[in-house]
């Protein structure tokens, strides 16, 4: 079944749980698909995982708009989330649904996350009300990763609690259709969900959210550089595909590779002629 933002709610009605990975490419994105997970989000983190850049900062909108348009190629029901890049949105309410409808008519997006809370609420209004959907992100937002000092669990203390608490009605309130909660103590994740109608999908906010995200090459341990908390790894994917590089190696070092069953034949005659 196809989802969209109105099955994301009913799902959030029914208390089922909803899951969200990300992709970046229409290989993976067809595989997730086919799996038969909810939504797919293109985060800004290829910016870390595909671009080798130590943080999202310098991910632009033709990077979004490049990988987005190869996901969306890939998948057929599920909801393609396409994360807005850093500065795409911040500078004024006007960039930000001129960038945002860039995703979706180039990028192929169905709905743009961007991040923030009570600060970025003129700016998805803005989008919402030129029909695009939008996923906000609160909590820990990479995207703030220089004024956080570092990659810091968010929400901690009774002040910085009650923000994000706010922060999460008010992206309610200016039209999110769903949100994500990263970097937060679980029972601060756990009263929002509660508080809000609209789903919410945690990152590192424990499993009492609406659904879960991660990316997928940290599922597959794909990506060793930096391994969250967070993370729960469900094969080692990166070791297997080491291996196979290994061998691949070592049979074309060898000879063995490529053997007889891989080679094309043609009529003895045929050469001959040619000498």
């Amino acid at each position: 079944m196809k989802n969209t933002v109105l099955t994301f709610q009913q799902a959030k009605d029914k208390g089922e749980k909803l899951t969200m990975l990300t992709a970046y490419d229409y290989s993976t994105a067809k595989l997730e698909d086919e799996a038969g997970v909810n939504s797919i989000l293109v985060g800004d983190s290829l910016g870390n995982v595909m671009l080798g850049y130590e943080d999202t900062i310098s991910v632009t909108m033709e990077d979004m708009i490049h990988h987005g348009a190869a996901v969306a190629r890939g998948a057929k029901n599920a909801l393609v989330v396409v994360d807005m890049p850093f500065m795409s949105y911040q500078t004024s309410v006007y960039d930000a649904v001129v960038n945002a409808g860039r995703l979706m008519k180039e990028g192929r997006a169905g709905a743009v996350k961007l991040e923030g809370g009570t600060e970025v609420v003129p700016q998805i209004k803005a989008i919402v009300s030129a029909g695009i959907p939008v996923c906000a992100h609160i909590g820990l937002t990479p995207q703030s990763i220089n004024a956080f000092g570092g990659f810091k669990v968010q929400g901690k203390s009774e002040m910085a609690a009650k923000k994000i608490l706010e922060d999460a009605k008010a992206v309610e309130e200016a039209g999110a259709f769903a949100v994500v909660i990263e970097g937060v103590p679980k029972k601060l994740a756990d009263l929002i969900t509660s508080k809000l109608h609209i789903p919410t999908i945690g990152i590192g906010a424990g499993n009492g959210c609406d659904g879960q995200v991660l990316v997928y090459q940290d599922l597959l341990g794909m990506f060793s550089d930096f391994t969250p908390k967070f993370v729960k790894r469900y094969a080692n994917i990166g070791e297997i595909m080491k291996e196979a590089f290994q061998n691949y190696i070592g049979e074309v070092q060898s000879g063995a590779f490529p053997g007889e069953e891989h080679e094309y034949k043609i009529d003895d005659d045929v050469i001959e002629k040619l000498y």
